[in-house]
């Protein structure tokens, strides 16, 4: 059915239904933000966990074998060249294409926050957060695959190294915005149907199911 030839009573339902989720979606906004700060602290990084900072004692990993026979490390990388190699969303995680010291290439999920740059902020040596490494068949998803191995393949698809852990969150413009979607969306579902219904029960438009007694009625 064509939006333009919908029955008027529809048309002023939705309108209605529209206008509530307003107020709904403001009050979800506004206790989105409120309740902001206390869900960033549960995302923050604990010492010692994937995505914190890599301390001096932490093992700079230098292969993959490296990778896999530590549980926790480190990597050196050149300035910000892991971010500009390729990258894609696997299973809701933006995994980078990221060079090992030996050449070799996995993929990434990196806590921006907690990487450390040098004076040279664009080339010279950075220490990634801690990382561990998860295993997950990346050749799942194709399309993910396709997109992170867009300049390099990677030499792995295995597994992936996981150096953001806990601290993954969204930001407050996200976060605030994606409530307020849901809220109006459960809104306008609840209140179409009531509107209608309580329209056709004071006979102001006609029911979507007439009832039989009125049918028998007539």
């Amino acid at each position: 059915m064509r939006l333009h030839r919908l029955r008027f009573d529809i048309w002023l339902c939705l309108l209605l239904a529209y206008l509530v989720s307003l107020g709904t979606g403001a009050a979800a906004s506004a206790l989105s933000a409120a309740t902001y700060d206390d869900y960033a602290a549960d995302h923050v990084a604990v010492e010692g966990e994937p995505g914190s900072l890599a301390g001096e004692d932490v093992p700079r990993a230098q292969s993959v074998e490296d990778l896999l026979e530590l549980d926790t490390f480190t990597i050196l990388s050149e300035g910000i060249a892991y971010r500009n190699e390729g990258a894609g969303f696997y299973q809701g995680r933006y995994l980078y294409n990221l060079a090992l010291p030996s050449g070799e290439r996995v993929a990434a999920q990196i806590n921006l926050e907690n990487v450390q740059t040098g004076e040279d902020y664009y080339s010279g040596e950075v220490i990634l957060p801690l990382g561990r490494v998860v295993w997950a068949d990346l050749e799942e998803d194709s399309a993910f695959l396709e997109q992170i191995t867009t300049a390099y393949p990677l030499d792995r698809t295995d597994f992936y190294v996981d150096m953001t852990g806990n601290t993954a969150r969204y930001s407050q413009e996200a976060r605030t915005e994606n409530h307020v979607l849901v809220v109006q969306g459960i809104t306008i579902l609840v209140c179409f149907p009531l509107l209608h219904a309580l329209g056709s029960h004071f006979g102001l438009f006609p029911a979507f199911f007439p009832s039989r007694r009125r049918e028998g009625a007539a």
